[in-house]
């Protein structure tokens, strides 16, 4: 089992967050020293869910509020014996993030500037990350990573730090409003600027669209 965990964090020197996600340094061989995604085995006894939630809280110390089955990765080559993995991918808010206490040998990493890792880590953190990116424009699975309620700014820049570029504030704020997925609400953000109203997400609406199995899980 491992899992892929997408968080935000602002960079100074950009004007949007950027997505970061945490790894652990191994501690032995293969690939000792190199960093990997956190994961552990998965015992008889447990559902598979049940194992990726254990495993992340072991090796990092997070509990995510939004965690999903991402794919299996199998390729003869990516181990030295044997081993298919069956990846989850998690989203963390930054709050979550600050309130865990991270065992010493995990670091956060920008997902965009990864160094190599081991295994074939890479290419699944990049799988991931083509998986948000597509998401993105059709579940709320940006509220993942927001606070129950947020301002239509706060939003934007969920979807712009996942995409990578920006959007016309205009035809988001537009778009967003049409869709039936937010509902204001009676309280504003106050600060520099000018008040801004804050939103929280319909829960009539699905976080995200889970397929034809949802019913039966």
């Amino acid at each position: 089992m491992s899992t892929v965990i997408f968080s935000l964090r602002r960079d100074p020197e950009r004007d949007i967050p950027s997505l970061v996600l945490p790894l652990v340094r191994r501690t032995r061989d293969p690939y000792e020293g190199l960093w990997a995604l956190p994961g552990g085995w998965l015992d008889i006894r447990e559902s598979l869910d049940a194992a990726a939630s254990r495993t992340l809280a072991e090796t990092t110390g997070l509990a995510p509020s939004y965690l999903e089955q991402l794919y299996a990765f199998g390729s003869v080559e990516r181990s030295t014996s044997r081993v298919v993995s069956i990846v989850y991918w998690a989203l963390l808010r930054a709050d979550e993030v600050g309130a865990a206490d991270a065992p010493e040998n995990v670091r956060w990493f920008d997902a965009a500037s990864l160094p190599r890792l081991a295994f074939d880590h890479n290419e699944i953190v990049e799988y991931a990350l083509w998986r948000l990116r597509n998401k993105v424009g059709y579940s709320r699975i940006a509220h993942g990573l927001l606070a129950d309620e947020f301002t239509l700014a706060e939003l934007r820049e969920v979807y712009e730090s996942i995409l990578d570029r920006r959007l016309d504030p205009a035809n988001f704020r537009r778009q967003v409003e049409n869709s039936g997925t937010l509902l204001p609400t009676d309280r504003f953000r106050t600060g520099s600027h000018r008040p801004a109203r804050l939103y929280r997400y319909n829960q009539d609406v699905e976080l995200a669209d889970r397929g034809p199995l949802s019913a039966r899980t």
